[in-house]
């Protein structure tokens, strides 16, 4: 299978700050120090693979000797799929679009995963499990309009770290570093086209620190932003008045 491995800090979920410093569920985390994202301060991405964020230029460069290996894996695997694909007449528009549709989609993606792994009741379901999203192309001058929602599967971890163990140690990476702050581990969300695929860890704080209801309808919540081509979902909980779309 030709991979794209995107690792995204993003999506942490927390709760809602009780001080100006407390991290905010659904924030951006530089990957380095931890620092969240605010409106007047953007992150920037790591130019070679394009997804690891950070607060700073010094931040980048403190992290770039843990950072290397994975950086240059993923800027690796990327130039490979291309060439790849392209050998075998596969739309390099794929491959652009699904790492554009990742980033656009972080919260949602990430809100589908801990629905999907029923993390709210089973926590530990976070160390054995992963969401796998298969997307379907369609070409589109509209980019948000790309892809639909072709089926999703609960599937083994080992679906990702098996496969590419040097992933599977970046997730461990951030799984431990989740863990001493407080959290319960990291989801592992697999976003698929036809042979190319973009795996999104995403660290989740204890379920008891988020307020999300538990979510049946999640699949049918997932296809209705993406087919209507929305990046502004928020996680809502359930009301009186039945399903509620951000």
């Amino acid at each position: 299978m030709a991979a794209i491995y995107g690792i995204p800090a993003a999506a942490n979920y927390h709760t809602t700050p009780t001080h100006p410093t407390s991290k905010q569920r659904g924030y951006r985390l530089c990957d380095r120090c931890g620092s969240v994202e605010q409106p007047s301060m953007r992150f920037r991405l790591c130019g070679g693979c394009m997804v690891t964020q950070y607060c700073s230029q010094e931040c980048q460069k403190m992290h770039w000797p843990t950072h290397k290996p994975i950086c240059q894996h993923t800027s690796h695997q990327i130039s490979s799929s291309k060439q790849q694909l392209m050998g075998v007449g596969i739309n390099e528009d794929i491959v652009k679009g699904l790492r554009k549709f990742t980033s656009a989609h972080a919260t949602l993606l990430g809100w589908s995963g801990f629905q999907a792994l029923q993390l709210k009741r089973m926590p530990s379901n976070v160390r054995q499990h992963a969401l796998l999203i298969e997307l379907a192309y369609r070409p589109s001058t509209d980019s948000l309009r790309r892809f639909s929602i072709k089926s999703t599967h609960v599937v083994p971890r080992t679906y990702v770290t098996d496969n590419d163990p040097l992933v599977g140690e970046d997730i461990r990476r951030r799984e431990d570093r989740c863990r001493k702050s407080g959290g319960i581990g990291t989801a592992v969300i697999v976003i698929q086209c036809g042979e190319i695929s973009q795996v999104m860890p995403v660290e989740v704080d204890s379920p008891s620190r988020i307020s999300w209801d538990s979510r049946e309808d999640w699949t049918e919540v997932l296809r209705h932003f993406v087919d209507s081509g929305r990046t502004d979902f928020k996680p809502i909980s359930t009301t009186a008045r039945g399903i509620v779309y951000g």
